[in-house]
């Protein structure tokens, strides 16, 4: 009886998602993923040249979108339902990272610095708030599903999943904003599934490592190299399309809730 029952929200044409950040990068390897499988998608995405590119190519729907304005949120939600029906599940990729020192002194001229703190707060409104913001307001509509009740279900609504990062836990010189903001996602992220685990919605984060996004593969080659050589094992820079397989995995199994999972090759970042 037991090898009969799959706990799976069903990947296909049935079901709708809705990513931010879903221009490039980790977003937009999520979407061609969760395209390929059939599902209807809608980018959330400040970049309007990749963003309707990348719709284009997956027959989806883009949305440019401040993630820190509510009534761009709004009218982003109200877009991408219109074309693709009420999405099951969410996926926040949005996010900054500036790097400054808290304080500091200037080699060369002695002048004394601190972090600009219009950044700090900046970079908490759109990783943490412009997060929580398109969460709150996405389960909101999905709770306006039906739950997924037949044989293989036990209610399930929709699932949401955010993106934190390594840095949450052993942030770097430079990046107290940066992860300021990542680890207030991990510390929602079981509160949140907490909220809405009457209404059988799924939140779960994940901490990706050192990942060949267009931020890091901007840096010199060497610096690259030396980044990818830091990681325990494999001994590389994670691909964006092993992310998207992160968020499949989570999407297909209903018993995985209010979980922070690393992927990072099991490095542990050191100061610098």
């Amino acid at each position: 009886m037991f090898n009969s029952i799959r706990t799976q929200m069903q990947l296909n044409s049935s079901t709708s998602a809705v990513i931010t950040g879903g221009a490039s990068g980790l977003g937009a390897a999520t979407a061609r993923r969760l395209a390929a499988l059939g599902v209807k998608i809608a980018l959330f995405d400040f970049n309007s040249e990749l963003g309707e590119q990348l719709a284009d190519e997956l027959g989806g729907v883009f949305c440019k979108v401040d993630v820190t304005r509510d009534d761009q949120v709004d009218a982003a939600f109200a877009k991408a339902r219109a074309g693709n029906g009420q999405e099951r599940i969410l996926v926040n990729c949005a996010g900054i990272g500036p790097a400054y020192k808290t304080a500091s002194r200037d080699k060369k001229t002695g002048v004394i610095s601190h972090f600009p703190i219009e950044k700090f707060e900046q970079t908490i409104q759109v990783n943490l708030i412009g997060s929580f913001r398109c969460a709150a307001k996405s389960a909101a509509g999905m709770l306006t599903l039906d739950p997924l009740i037949d044989e293989h279900h036990s209610g399930e609504r929709g699932l949401i999943v955010n993106t934190a990062s390594v840095a949450a836990q052993d942030g770097q010189v430079g990046q107290a904003a940066y992860s300021a903001s990542k680890g207030g996602l991990l510390g929602v992220t079981l509160p949140m599934a907490r909220d809405l685990m009457g209404e059988g919605i799924r939140v779960n984060t994940i901490l990706p490592g050192l990942f060949e996004t267009p931020l890091l593969m901007a840096l010199p080659e060497n610096v690259l190299t030396a980044l990818a050589q830091s990681v325990p094992f494999p001994r590389r820079l994670g691909k964006p399309a092993e992310y998207a397989a992160m968020v499949e995995a989570i999407a297909s199994n209903s018993y995985l809730n209010g979980e922070c999972i690393r992927l990072d090759g099991a490095i542990r970042m050191a100061p610098r």
